[in-house]
């Protein structure tokens, strides 16, 4: 990769990071599911000012449409809602170290997903390590300690878990412009929680201006903008590369928690990042090839 691909791809492993802050924030004054509302809708709109900008607009195919909608479910709605809910009861931090979990699921779900790909030994050890991590995050909480609550870890597992899925079902979706995708995936995603959201908590109050700028910051850079970027990015520096993403999130969203807002780091949050980072790296394969490589080379 450009250099230029590597400021790319470790910007957005900032921003995802970013993102837990800014739902602690949010979650002053908004419900969980409003959260959710106000990110996708804002990146809704944001993204189909590009398509249409940028002359990308075509009419889709009712089956077609039903797919990107499932895709926007899996994607975007599932997993935002579910982050936000259990950031009620988790850190930031913690929320961010869960998040690094996605390749992880994507590997399960690969492994049983009719023409997926089989899990290889390397990728299975990076599973177990992955799930390891997790068993660390939630020792404080297994004795009655620290700052998250162990359902809210364990609920929150739900959003990689719905990750994983969503990256396997969007390869029905190659024939479709990337950006229009999106901008259909972030309305029907939308409409779904919007059809959640006001039921259950109402229609928002008046909220402050750090409330808004939250908003339009999630939804407008750090999802609209933030996915664009990997989608364009993606068919260019290839899936290997992008998983650099998920080992620069967790750090970015622990950094930020102990920073802006006072949450500590213990040895078991360490610990579980650790493990999961040491799955991450057996799934990624890099580490492996190399060893195998270096294995193979005649000695003397």
């Amino acid at each position: 990769m450009t250099t230029q691909d590597w400021f790319w791809v470790i910007l957005l492993g900032v921003g995802w990071g970013a993102v837990f802050y800014f739902n602690e924030v949010l979650l002053r004054e908004l419900g969980p599911v409003t959260i959710s509302v106000g990110r996708i809708g804002v990146a809704a709109i944001a993204t189909w000012a590009v398509v249409l900008a940028t002359g990308r607009f075509r009419a889709l195919p009712p089956a077609m449409l039903a797919a990107i909608a499932v895709q926007g479910t899996l994607m975007f709605a599932a997993p935002f809602t579910v982050f936000t809910l259990g950031q009620q009861t988790i850190t930031s931090g913690a929320a961010g170290i869960i998040n690094a979990m996605t390749p992880i699921m994507v590997v399960i779900v690969s492994h049983f997903w009719p023409g997926g790909e089989r899990a290889s030994w390397a990728k299975s050890v990076g599973v177990v390590l992955g799930f390891s991590g997790i068993v660390f995050l939630t020792v404080p909480a297994m004795r009655g300690e620290g700052a998250s609550s162990l359902w809210g870890l364990l609920f929150t597992l739900l959003a990689p878990v719905s990750y994983g899925f969503a990256l396997n079902w969007v390869r029905r979706l190659k024939a479709v412009d990337p950006l229009l995708m999106l901008a259909w995936a972030f309305s029907f995603a939308t409409v779904a929680m919007s059809a959640v959201a006001f039921p259950l908590e109402g229609l928002p109050g008046p909220v402050g201006p750090q409330t808004v700028a939250s908003v339009l910051v999630l939804g407008v850079v750090l999802t609209a903008f933030a996915f664009i970027v990997f989608f364009l990015l993606l068919p260019r520096v290839g899936a290997t590369n992008m998983s650099t993403v998920t080992f620069v999130a967790p750090v970015s969203a622990v950094f930020l928690g102990v920073a802006l807002l006072g949450e500590s780091v213990d040895i078991w949050k360490l610990g579980g990042m650790g493990a999961i980072f040491l799955g991450l790296l057996m799934i990624d394969g890099r580490v492996v090839r190399r060893w195998r490589a270096a294995k193979d080379q005649p000695s003397g």
